[in-house]
């Protein structure tokens, strides 16, 4: 098999692409990287320096291929499937990077914020920067129930690289600042990708894992199920 995965089952940046090669059924060997431990993650680094993840290794072509959105354009060009998830439209290819840089941008980083902060040693926390996460957060949920309310996906009727970035996104986002009770719109979009096939296989996978999510606590007791 050509193509290996190096990412982690609970992260959101490694379900954008799970996401992606799902859609389309393509073929790869998933490799857990685990940071807590040194072998682990001494590979990692040596694979790419900044410890990121995912990270693709395509050992046809004999490269490593990181940052998500890079990764998902280069299996659209080297690895096609029935799914095309960057259009051919000038105009709707412009949209849909758009989107996905929103999504990851201003959902899913701002989330990580907030998560990670849960984590810190006692004492060391960040107010004020989660403060500005759940703003962040606030103003794109707005942003995307006025969108939403015209569109299926994020830039019209097609599944796209727009909708790999939202669906992990929002799933956790969703969970560590609720939607608003009036935002009818984002939370049906929610529903749609979380009912997605392809994000349903994510969720499983993650579903062992969601034991040391640091938001378990407030995490819908319905995501634990093979049903969710």
């Amino acid at each position: 098999m050509s193509l290996t995965l190096y990412s982690h089952p609970l992260a959101s940046f490694c379900h954008k692409v799970l996401i992606a090669l799902y859609e389309n059924g393509t073929p790869f060997h998933a490799e857990t990287v685990n940071l807590g431990d040194p072998g682990s993650a001494a590979a990692h680094i040596e694979r790419w320096p900044v410890g990121k993840m995912p990270v693709l290794h395509d050992a046809k072509a004999g490269r490593v291929i990181a940052e998500t959105s890079i990764l998902i354009e280069y299996l659209q060009e080297k690895y096609p499937g029935p799914v095309r998830l960057l259009p051919e439209a000038p105009d709707v290819l412009l949209e849909t990077r758009l989107w996905d840089r929103f999504f990851d941008l201003y959902v899913n980083m701002p989330m990580g914020k907030i998560v990670t902060d849960r984590i810190r040693p006692q004492g060391q926390g960040d107010p004020f920067g989660i403060n500005e996460a759940q703003a962040t957060l606030t103003t794109a949920y707005a942003m995307i129930e006025e969108r939403m309310a015209t569109r299926e996906w994020a830039t019209g009727k097609d599944f796209t690289l727009a909708d790999c970035a939202a669906a992990p996104a929002l799933f956790y986002a969703s969970i560590v600042h609720p939607f608003g009770d009036s935002q009818r719109h984002l939370g049906r979009y929610h529903d749609r990708l979380l009912a997605r096939p392809s994000m349903k296989r994510v969720i499983a996978g993650a579903r062992p894992y969601f034991v040391i999510f640091p938001y378990r606590d407030a995490m819908p007791e319905h995501y634990f199920k093979d049903d969710a």
